[in-house]
């Protein structure tokens, strides 16, 4: 034990978004207690700066990078083409990258890009990793949601309208990311691969920026009243890495501690629409968990 967290040693964690705020610094809290950590990011050259700033502040070499956009899927199979090529298990997978924009646009695969960034990648990352999840039981996979997803709602015959505003699409695709959270985490229980959502808090980050308008402003003005990105990777920490939660599954934190996510999430047959709908998206079926 180390600073109450469970040694990594001889364990592979992989942080998503890992560049800046509260992914770099999961990231350095995971290598800090002995687990090689994997960074993805999507710009290369800052890719390659954080590993070397997580590498100097950690004193562990074992820092590695992936690069891809997520909101592309044939770029996040490619990443965990990448992935499996070069490790035999994984023991945690944090899946923190996200996003709001600025306005309606599509992937290159014809979904919202909002909606691909949230909800769908991090879902397509874990079943593409799903074997080395299961290689290293047990595991966790950690989804990093928003208390955001309190104000959406789904409506999947129009989550892709132009008409959806940023904020709205972010909490829509956030909800959405809770639902499936709990499907592939019903999916799961038994095999010693965990799924948990948590919300970090209000943190003082560069999450916004490319909203502009007045997110961007509001995220300015209010960064000194903010929680840090150290304390708000704090609850991701501790949902990866706290051993009496080695055998919860399908259960959402904040502040470090189970909360109840908001009444819509738990509906099962929403969950359920959501589920076979990402997997229509993605062009998956069932038999990703082979």
């Amino acid at each position: 034990m180390t600073g109450g967290l469970a040694v990594g040693a001889g364990k592979t964690a992989l942080v998503t978004g890992a560049t800046s705020g509260i992914g770099k610094e999961t990231a350095l809290a995971l290598s800090r207690v002995g687990f090689n950590v994997v960074i993805l990011g999507r710009n290369a050259a800052k890719t390659s700066d954080a590993a070397a700033w997580l590498r100097g502040q950690s004193g562990s070499a074992a820092v590695d990078v992936l690069v891809a956009d997520l909101t592309s899927q044939s770029q996040v199979r490619r990443a965990a083409r990448e992935f499996r090529a070069a490790h035999a298990r994984l023991d945690v997978l944090v899946n923190n990258a996200g996003g709001v924009f600025p306005s309606w646009q599509l992937t290159e695969d014809g979904v919202e890009r909002t909606w691909a960034l949230n909800h769908l990648a991090p879902l397509l990352l874990a079943l593409e990793l799903l074997p080395l999840l299961r290689a290293g039981t047990p595991s966790r996979i950690v989804n990093v949601a928003s208390g955001a997803h309190a104000n959406g709602r789904i409506d999947l015959g129009a989550q892709h309208e132009e008409a959806a505003f940023s904020m709205d699409a972010y909490s829509n695709a956030k909800l959405a990311n809770v639902l499936a959270s709990y499907a592939l985490a019903r999916r799961l229980t038994g095999t010693g691969v965990t799924v948990n959502c948590v919300h970090p808090g209000v943190v003082g980050t560069s999450f916004g920026r490319e909203a502009g308008g007045w997110i961007k402003a509001v995220s300015v003005i209010a960064r000194p009243f903010l929680l840090s990105p150290a304390r708000g990777a704090a609850t991701s920490v501790h949902v990866a890495t706290a051993p009496e939660l080695e055998s919860v599954t399908g259960a959402y934190f904040a502040k470090s501690s189970a909360r109840r996510s908001s009444p819509a999430s738990y509906d099962e047959a929403l969950q359920e629409r959501v589920w076979s709908a990402a997997l229509s998206e993605l062009g998956a079926t069932a038999l990703s968990l082979g």
